[in-house]
């Protein structure tokens, strides 16, 4: 663990203290990179908002990298980057999970703390930040989508990889929560469609679908381009009305198909709260502080003011439901 002192203190700069989630003058100065998915995402230039948001709050030095698309390969490469530069922390959204232990791994051994999001279960951090439980999370994503299409019909699920570690789980437990409470809908033999957390391949998977199963009634969607991918197949195809699109998603790709109503609503959780989490996570074990990360702790971040912890991962309580009418209210 690498810290630098500073020789005077960061004037108004400010720290949220994690155990009261009262503000303290910062005395010592950290620096602490983020790396997304990919920096072409609306949904990763949200998450470097609260970022530079923390950054400004506390003083720290902390900014976000990224791929220019949503690519393993040149994620690694920019961990592998940053890990040989002074840094003390890092903190991940994998692409592929399994793909970075190696990298990582290389990052603690230099003593350079790691957290990581969606990532429940990582084993190369030193505590991995989940929005929500994700069965509590897929589950609610099935209630929408039951309700819309009135709990009967057939569907398919959809994730950004196969390799994903949360989209999956997600979509496990959402596929569990329908058999046991919504006994008249049925998943198709597709099961699971890989879109790449890419718009036009989620679009053209689904009309894909659509004509190979033209009564289905639902899409579920683990990326936030799943659910408006498969919503504007649904609409151009003029089955408006009669399949629905449901799951991740923010007003700024999806608003369109939330005002159709083949997007009825997307659900997700705020990342630049979940980016400013993860800072504060970072910063707790950079103080010496891992040992405080116990269920109840207050990150003093909006969602985050009541943790559960088990083990390593650490979750809050930050699900968001958006549809049309409250869409206006996320400008994200």
């Amino acid at each position: 663990m690498r810290k630098r002192l500073v020789s005077v203190m960061l004037g108004t700069a400010m720290a949220v203290s994690a155990l009261s989630g009262m503000p303290v003058a910062a005395e010592e100065s950290y620096t602490i990179a983020t790396v997304v998915k990919d920096m072409s995402d609306p949904w990763c230039l949200r998450h470097q908002e609260g970022v530079e948001e923390y950054a400004e709050e506390t003083g720290y030095n902390c900014y976000v990298k990224g791929a220019s698309k949503t690519d393993s390969a040149e994620q690694i490469q920019i961990l592998e980057n940053l890990i040989e530069q002074d840094i003390d922390a890092l903190c991940v959204v994998p692409i592929d999970p399994e793909a970075c232990k190696p990298v990582l791994a290389k990052a603690r051994e230099k003593g350079i703390v790691v957290i990581t999001h969606e990532a429940e279960g990582f084993e190369e951090c030193d505590f991995d930040l989940e929005a929500f439980n994700n069965q509590e999370y897929g589950e609610a994503m099935m209630d929408q989508l039951a309700a819309a299409v009135g709990e009967e019909g057939s569907y398919v699920t959809m994730v950004a990889f196969l390799s994903s570690t949360s989209h999956n789980q997600w979509m496990d437990a959402a596929v569990a929560h329908q058999k046991e409470a919504y006994p008249n809908m049925t998943l198709i033999p597709e099961e699971r469609i890989e879109c790449e957390d890419n718009m036009d391949m989620a679009y053209n998977k689904a009309k894909e679908i659509i004509k190979k199963y033209p009564d289905i009634k639902g899409f579920l969607g683990a990326s936030s381009y799943d659910p408006p991918g498969a919503a504007k197949a649904i609409d151009e195809l003029g089955m408006t009305g009669n399949m629905f699109a449901v799951g991740t998603g923010v007003p700024s790709v999806s608003g369109p198909y939330l005002q159709s109503g083949s997007n009825p609503c997307v659900l997700c959780w705020d990342p630049a709260l979940s980016g400013k989490a993860m800072c504060q996570l970072a910063v707790m074990v950079l103080e010496g502080k891992a040992a405080d990360v116990q269920t109840g702790l207050d990150l003093g971040i909006e969602g985050y003011e009541n943790v559960n912890v088990n083990g390593t991962d650490v979750s809050g309580n930050a699900i968001l439901v958006i549809d049309k009418d409250n869409m206006a209210e996320y400008q994200f």
